[in-house]
């Protein structure tokens, strides 16, 4: 062991809240080992020689049967379940890429357990987790499911060869690359409709009869990502794709034990629905669907991910439904969300906001022309329950639909000079994402921004005392302050007092980060691995937005059950003591983060 393991466990819970003495023992007494890409860790049913603690590498993780269960990166711990039963395996373990790990003998996990209280809680409450998570495609991973290293070609591998390929791996598609990078793919369906019907000479090259530049997801997707993509553009096989190299490949097999038909069916529904009136519809069953994965017990990033991802695909059939009407787009485009559907996070109550970035140099009929796809895309919406904003934040305002350089221009005036109205609009246009359209356009503009908000102290300051302004509803004698008048009388926001406060406080870390995460939960996490915000705050915060955003959603499902329109504002005289005292706690915890920021201790200078 060396003095880097003694670092890498003093910043990794549940080790970081152990004495120094006791993490140098630990350090004495645990194993380093390292195993080879694709190499065992420990088979199903072997008698474990300790906890594992991955400090390098990744380490897949399959049940019994040899399913996916999920792919754990360094800082995680596997072998636990197996410790605390009988001591052998109860899943197999396997190197994805080549890995290094540190062994805690069995005898210290125990002693561990019987004499640190936090080392206990953090491994019973695992244990707890693991048993009781629902397994469902939002909650897994793209690369949990795909096939590592696929098969491959290059585009001047023949019909034939890529026809034996296939057969002698059992697989239904080739990834084709070129230079390291994927160029193509090919399939099965390919081959027999492209080249057998065609009768094209054996030795064609298969670059003739790929789809070149397939769509893509990155490796962060979920399995509801996957699932959700290939049922809009109607894949059968979606490449993993990091940095432009590639990964693994997920096929319509791979989905088989993870269906979520729920989500999914409206997904396809809307994707393939021939007008705006099918279209709303299809969003009319998104309060059931919230309801149903809810009471499933998902966690709220996978419920508003999946209810987002329904907003997306109608945002995009709208924008195809349009072209159909107006006709061929006279320029490149780029159709944005921002606030909640930007940051994927919409709940059963969502307005839309949204965002048009046109290319420069347009004449007067090109942009004649955005502004009436613009009227058609947020009319219909609308007439889908995404209810126009209040605020004119929509691509029908002419202020948000303009050119690149004049979004540019807004950002660099919004940074520079951070009056009310810009520290107000820079915090809705910092959540922006790409819906439909041309993302490059977004791409170096993102970049730029990002580094000119970190490279401005005076805006991040002027940013951080805006972010203060939505307080939490914490009131005295441990009560909470309800709202004292109007129609939500004794109740609490649970969007503007809630998930708010964490939503600024995750836009601040990723300003001063540069992080370009957009989803509050995303930003945190970030924060915390890039040392932004302390170990224990940005845990603590964490698990308390969890809490607040859980509590909110539980509350929505509950109208949704009872037959009426869901809100956001909760009766806490309907939680019980143990929830009432949960609840407050996440308040006080966001509350002591928000401190810290104003004090200059959230961030880093």
């Amino acid at each position: 062991m060396t003095v880097d393991a003694l670092a890498f466990l003093s910043r990794l819970h549940p080790y970081d809240a152990l004495s120094d003495a006791v993490r140098r023992d630990i350090v004495a007494r645990a194993r380093v080992v390292r195993v080879a890409a694709g190499g065992p860790v420990y088979e199903h049913g072997a008698i474990l020689d300790g906890l594992y603690v991955i400090a390098t590498g990744q380490v897949r993780v399959r049940d019994a049967r040899g399913a996916v269960l999920s792919l754990l990166s360094p800082g995680n711990s596997l072998g636990e379940r197996g410790l605390l039963a009988e001591g052998r395996a109860v899943t197999s373990a396997e190197a994805v890429g080549d890995s290094t790990l540190l062994i805690l003998p069995t005898d210290l996990f125990h002693s561990l357990r019987q004499a640190q209280p936090a080392f206990r809680r953090f491994f019973d409450r695992s244990r707890g987790a693991a048993q009781t998570r629902p397994s469902s495609l939002s909650e897994v991973r793209a690369t949990s499911l795909m096939a590592a290293n696929p098969v491959t070609c290059t585009p001047e591998t023949s019909v034939c060869d890529a026809a034996r390929r296939m057969r002698d791996h059992h697989i239904s598609c080739l990834c084709v690359l070129e230079g390291g990078r994927l160029a193509g793919l090919v399939t099965l369906r390919d081959l027999v409709g492209k080249a057998l019907a065609e009768r094209l000479p054996g030795d064609t090259p298969i670059a003739r009869i790929m789809t070149p530049d397939p769509r893509t997801l990155p490796p962060e997707a979920t399995g509801s990502d996957v699932l959700h993509l290939m049922a809009e553009h109607r894949l059968g096989h979606l490449p993993v794709v990091s940095g432009g190299a590639l990964l693994g490949i997920v096929t319509q097999t791979d989905l088989t034990a993870f269906q979520s038909a729920t989500s999914a069916g409206l997904v396809g529904e809307a994707a393939r629905a021939a007008d705006v009136p099918a279209l709303a519809a299809a969003c009319a069953r998104i309060p059931q669907m919230l309801a149903q994965l809810v009471g499933a017990g998902h966690r709220h990033d996978s419920v508003t991910r999946a209810v987002t991802d329904v907003a997306d695909v109608v945002t995009r059939r709208l924008l195809s439904l349009a072209q159909e009407t107006l006709g061929p787009p006279p320029a490149r485009y780029l159709w944005a969300a921002c606030g909640s559907q930007g940051r994927q996070e919409q709940t059963g109550v969502s307005d839309q906001d949204n965002v048009l970035i046109l290319e420069d140099g347009l004449d007067e009929r090109a942009l004649r022309y955005f502004a009436q796809l613009a009227t058609f895309v947020c009319d219909g919406l609308n007439a889908c329950g995404y209810v126009y904003c209040p605020g004119d934040m929509m691509a029908t305002n002419p202020r948000w639909c303009q050119p690149v350089s004049v979004w540019r221009d807004y950002f660099a005036h919004w940074i520079a000079n951070p009056s009310k109205e810009a520290q107000m609009l820079a915090s809705v246009m910092f959540d922006l994402r790409p819906i439909g359209g041309d993302a490059t356009l977004w791409d170096g503009l993102q970049k730029d921004t990002l580094a000119q908000a970190a490279g401005n102290s005076i805006f991040t300051a002027h940013m951080a005392s805006n972010a203060l302004t939505h307080g939490t509803p914490l009131g005295l004698l441990r009560g909470f302050a309800t709202i004292r008048s109007g129609d939500h009388r004794d109740t609490i926001d649970m969007k503007h007092s809630g998930v708010v406060p964490v939503v600024d406080l995750g836009r601040m870390y990723a300003l001063q980060g540069k992080l370009e995460a957009v989803n509050t939960r995303a930003r945190l996490d970030g924060a915390l691995t890039a040392g932004i915000v302390s170990p224990g705050g940005g845990r603590d915060l964490l698990d308390a937005y969890d809490l607040v955003a859980d509590t909110r959603l539980r509350h929505q499902a509950d109208q949704i059950r009872d037959g009426q329109a869901p809100d956001n504002f909760l009766p806490p005289a309907r939680l019980s003591d143990f929830e009432r005292s949960h609840l407050r706690n996440a308040f006080v915890v966001i509350k002591t983060m928000q401190a810290a920021l104003m004090q200059g201790r959230g961030i880093l200078g």
